[in-house]
């Protein structure tokens, strides 16, 4: 590895995988995939949101969005319902069914990545979240890079 940043970005994502794998176990107990869970967490507690609203909000890809819902509509935990305002787009909320798995289910999962944490301090915390807020910002304002600017001017 010739760049140093390759090495952050590779612990970071080895990082990312290891708290899937270690949080992973609480989630298929309940029956549910990670992508499956990260839907119902997302809506938990809320009346419902868009499509796009659920995209922005979950780690999940545009492309997999649909079947994840899809997958969970058969399940009877979530519906869809065509959006008044925009017929082109579906609102998603929890069933009945869905609010009962989210209050069953997730605070086992958060007690359980709780207990991963537990040997962090405030400081710890906020040391992750200002380097990780920082290269968020940093990819976010991605195309006032020099680099990534002269790259596009060459196309």
């Amino acid at each position: 590895m010739g760049e140093r940043y390759l090495k952050s970005v590779r612990l970071l994502a080895e990082c990312l995988q290891g708290f899937e794998r270690f949080s992973g176990e609480s989630v298929r107990r309940s029956g549910l995939t990670h992508a499956q869970f990260d839907i119902i967490a997302t809506l938990g507690n809320t009346p419902g949101m868009t499509y796009k609203e659920l995209g922005e909000k979950t780690l999940i890809t545009k492309g997999t969005l649909t079947g994840v819902i899809e997958r969970l509509e058969s399940k009877g935990l979530v519906a869809r319902e065509r959006c008044p305002d925009d017929k082109r787009s579906f609102y998603v909320r929890l069933t009945k069914s869905g609010e009962a798995m989210f209050e069953s289910v997730f605070p086992v999962v958060v007690a359980h990545g709780r207990s991963l944490f537990a040997s962090f301090s405030e400081a710890d915390f906020d040391a992750i979240d200002h380097s990780l807020n920082k290269l968020k910002q940093l990819i976010n304002d991605g195309s006032t890079c020099p680099t990534t600017q002269q790259q596009k001017e060459e196309y």
